[in-house]
């Protein structure tokens, strides 16, 4: 018996006879097994050719609440039931080691992620258009297509299948909610949205918890409005068992140093001390570390003070690698070396970031000797260099044009089996660049057009200045037409590099032209006066 001979006889007998089909084909020894299954699932997809549909899915009810991270798995056991053509799918806690049964997917991998969200998306609005089921959707179906568009930051979604929740009888306002949406609206850049969206929550009648009010605050001062963010707090206060915590000064504090509004840190701290609201570690080494960026080491020095004395909220890793980062970045190793002999005194150990850390100072300062003994010492004490490390060691060696090293820990690092990303690649460009070595760049460019690297608008920057320097008009061009395809925005940088290129070059009529795109809109605008000046 071949396979069409198994297909023709499954198709035409399978509806009369049921499951003994299944079991005569099962017991046939003429083919081994795994050709049964793939003949009966191929089967199957002839009586069913959309399988994969939610009236079509029999889904496991073993799925754990808890928030191990869950995995699919798809077994290709055959259904004995009235409806043989069922698939069964079954979710499992992960297992450290590769199960033998079926084939396992990542839920973390963006694509699974996507296609999961999108059918769920799709099925929800489907019915929606249903005037039948638009008022009647399936509870489960909603929340977790709702939840699916949560996470992956999908805010127009998100908010389609919030307004048919809505809709639905069964359906109750949370404040969780609300709460999850505000916070997603606040990192998708839409606190108009954010607010209108509270608005609406008050209209339902729902009293704001400190959750939700912190979930605005963070909306608000993420996206550049300080001043709304703080008369949210404010609003916080005159209502009842909805005082402001440390989180929610923490979040406040944060924006304040994202924004360098740093005259605006010593009245939250006054308003917290009145309060009685004390400092977290976390809102500590968030202000350490703002003034550590901003090169403001006498008011970072002295708040590392307060937090010691505090006795409640002692510095730990985090403090300490802020701390050497900051006088490790504005070059006084020195210092630097002084406080990780401190830290090391107070009882806290350095981690692999550390490591990075210091070999990212010590390259930026010319000592690649200290530099070494860092790698050294890492390997003596069983640090294993991560993706970052070998990152920093390209860049510095590449920066220093020592080549033939960089490129040797270029391969120590695929031999190790990690997968460059798009900064190993943008520190070979730039290296090669600066060598004059522009067959090298096409090689890179090669590799990264045949593999699944994720590319951004930095890299394209530095391939793009690389064909600018080199007087390929023409590749350089390409590239820039690239970013669309790969969806990446060209920003100031990129119009500065190619139109300097264009008028090295003598081609005045194409940098203008370049020019007069950038009018178009105020943004451009924006950036256009930046590239002039």
């Amino acid at each position: 018996m071949n396979y069409k001979s198994i297909l023709d006889f499954v198709l035409l007998y399978d509806s009369i006879f049921g499951p003994l089909i299944y079991i005569y084909i099962i017991l046939n020894p003429i083919l081994p097994a795994h050709s049964y299954l793939f003949c009966l699932q191929f089967a199957m997809l002839q009586r069913n050719p959309n399988p994969l549909t939610p009236a079509n899915l029999c889904w496991s009810r073993s799925v754990s609440s808890s928030s191990t991270t869950c995995s699919t798995k798809l077994h290709t056991k055959l259904f004995l039931s009235s409806n043989p053509q069922y698939f069964i799918i079954n979710s499992s806690k992960r297992s450290s080691q590769n199960s033998q049964t079926g084939l396992q997917r990542d839920p973390k991998n963006a694509l699974s992620r996507i296609i999961r969200r999108e059918a769920a998306i799709e099925g929800i609005g489907r019915k929606a258009k249903s005037k039948k089921q638009r008022n009647r959707l399936w509870p489960k179906a909603v929340l977790e297509a709702l939840d699916e568009a949560i996470k992956d930051n999908s805010w127009d979604s998100a908010l389609e299948i919030f307004g048919l929740l809505r809709k639905q009888h069964w359906y109750e306002p949370r404040c969780q909610t609300y709460t999850k949406l505000i916070m997603m609206l606040g990192k998708c850049k839409q606190p108009e949205l954010a607010s209108l969206l509270f608005e609406t929550m008050l209209s339902e009648g729902l009293k704001p918890t400190i959750d939700v009010y912190t979930a605005l605050v963070h909306a608000y001062g993420r996206n550049g409005f300080i001043d709304k963010a703080f008369a949210t707090v404010e609003d916080m206060k005159s209502v009842s068992d909805c005082k402001p915590d440390v989180y929610t000064y923490s979040i406040l504090i944060n924006s304040c140093v994202k924004l360098r509004r740093f005259d605006l840190i010593g009245r939250v701290l006054a308003e917290m001390s009145f309060l009685g609201v004390q400092c977290s570690t976390v809102t500590y080494n968030t202000i350490i570390d703002g003034y550590g960026k901003a090169e403001m080491f006498e008011e970072m020095e002295s708040l590392l003070t307060d937090m010691i004395e505090s006795g409640d909220s002692l510095p730990d890793i985090f403090t300490f690698n802020s701390i050497i980062g900051s006088y490790g970045n504005a070059g006084q190793i020195e210092k630097m070396e002084k406080w990780y002999d401190e830290f090391q005194l107070m009882g806290i150990r350095p981690d692999i970031n550390t490591f990075n850390i210091l070999i990212k100072s010590f390259g930026k300062a010319g000592m690649y000797e200290k530099m070494g003994s860092v790698m050294k010492f890492m390997e003596k004490r069983f640090f294993a260099p991560t993706i970052v490390t070998y990152n920093v060691v390209i860049e510095v060696l590449g920066k220093a044009g020592n080549i033939e090293k960089m490129e040797e820990y270029f391969k120590e690092m695929k031999h190790k089996g990690m997968k460059p990303n798009a900064i190993t690649y943008c520190s070979l460009v730039s290296a090669y660049s600066k060598a004059g070595s522009i067959n090298k760049v096409d090689s890179i460019l090669r590799q990264v057009e045949n593999s699944d690297v994720i590319l951004d608008t930095p890299f394209f920057n530095c391939i793009i200045s690389a064909y600018g320097q080199a007087g390929d008009m023409k590749r350089m061009g390409e590239l820039f037409l690239g970013m669309e395809e790969k969806k990446c925005m060209p920003d100031n940088i990129t119009f500065a590099t190619m139109i300097h290129a264009y008028k090295t070059h003598g081609m005045i009529e194409a940098a203008e032209s370049l020019e007069n795109k950038l009018i178009n809109t105020s943004k451009n605008s924006v950036l256009l006066k930046e590239v002039r000046m």
